[in-house]
């Protein structure tokens, strides 16, 4: 397996292989960029929909079809954004979105293989770029490019996510090469490969235990997540889903779609199908697999090879190397322990956000489904598959 051969890079991990400030899109986009530009003041007057809706519809299939990627996963962001503002920017969500918004929206999904709303890689993976362009990829060097609201607390979370999604470039790389090197049957490179990601699953760890430094879980609760939702299982959109317009395929009927949320990157699921990790029977089970497919095409690709080519749990288990099984378990244990820190957060930023509103299920996570319980599960479930 080659990295290169899926859009990935040791440097950027999942991350966009550009920077979107950099990315210029044609002319019929220049009134979307202005209100994408203005997005908190629109949001802010309360009428948000009253301004979409003046938007031009720019008919974007044929540009969709055949315009260079980087620039329809630019506009991806941008269109996300709109369609989520609008849904979710006044105190009532509409049935409907309406047909200026759906069509484009539409045929850019179309053409990324994804669902027509705000996916993560919309959120976090193309939404990023670095204010120095000859230092790095750190939390001190990078802006959150498009926003809702704005503000520290929304920058921080997402630019919390994209630190992360850069320093797990050595762990897709590495696991890459595992592929090949547990075949080749090579125990002191495999051990070498596996104590390197255990230093970069360290790194990790240190930039999501910095959450909380500027993104404040009220905060978070109330100016962050209500903008990312999506229309699957959300009792805000009574025919359990939302109409798009003007899309003749859907014939009127309300989509049911997975909203934006951090179970949509691919870091943990590329790690448990190199490491073999698998998981009983549950509705957390059901939900992420339902959310393989709001990935964009090549990280699933990703995923799902890695999945069917890992022989390393099998190699490493036969190998008669115990420091070799010790790296193994090493790099099993950070994928538990980082489960454990998504866990904490979760309690903090959501559970305990959520229990303090009437009616409302602490319990229910972004996407919809019951998630306390089973993210215990998830990770108690990942700490005990070591090799011994």
């Amino acid at each position: 397996m080659e990295l290169s051969d899926y859009g990935l890079s040791r440097e950027r991990g999942y991350l966009s292989h550009y920077e979107i400030d950099e990315i210029t899109l044609p002319s019929q986009f220049e009134g979307v960029l202005q209100a994408a530009g203005n997005l908190s003041a629109l949001m802010t007057s309360g009428r948000i929909r009253h301004f979409l809706n003046q938007l031009a519809d720019p008919g974007l299939e044929e540009w969709a079809r055949e315009a260079a990627e980087e620039e329809v996963r630019t506009s991806m962001v941008h269109y996300s954004f709109l369609v989520q503002a609008y849904v979710w920017g006044e105190d009532e969500p509409p049935i409907h979105l309406p047909a200026n918004l759906a069509r484009p929206m539409v045929a850019i999904a179309d053409r990324l293989g994804q669902a027509p709303l705000l996916p993560y890689s919309g959120y976090v993976l193309d939404n990023w770029y670095r204010l120095d362009k000859s230092g790095g990829i750190t939390l001190d060097n990078i802006a959150m490019h498009q926003n809702f609201l704005g503000g520290v607390d929304e920058n921080w979370f997402v630019l919390v996510h994209v630190a992360i999604e850069a320093e797990a470039g050595v762990l897709l790389d590495n696991a890459a090469r595992l592929v090949t090197v547990a075949k080749q049957g090579d125990t002191a490179e495999a051990e070498r490969l596996l104590v390197e990601m255990d230093a970069a699953w360290e790194r990790i760890y240190g930039h999501f235990a910095r959450m909380p430094e500027k993104c404040d879980p009220y905060c978070y609760f109330h100016r962050v997540r209500p903008y990312i939702h999506g229309w699957a299982n959300n009792p805000a959109l009574k025919d359990g889903g939302l109409v798009y317009e003007g899309v003749d395929r859907f014939e009127g009927k309300p989509q049911a779609l997975r909203g934006q949320t951090g179970s949509q990157s691919s870091i943990v699921p590329a790690m448990d199908a190199l490491l073999g990790v698998g998981h009983s029977d549950d509705p957390l089970k059901h939900f992420l697999t339902e959310l393989h497919q709001y990935r964009p095409v090549q990280h699933r690709r990703f995923i799902e090879d890695l999945a069917v080519q890992s022989t390393l749990r099998e190699f490493v288990g036969t190998s008669g190397s115990q420091s070799l099984k010790d790296a193994f378990n090493a790099c099993l244990e950070q994928g538990a322990r980082f489960r454990t820190r998504h866990l904490e957060y979760a309690a903090s930023y959501i559970n305990k956000q959520a229990g303090s509103i009437a009616g409302n299920d602490p319990d229910v996570g972004t996407g919809g489904t019951p998630f306390m319980k089973y993210l215990k599960k998830h990770r108690d479930e990942n700490r005990s598959q070591v090799v011994a």
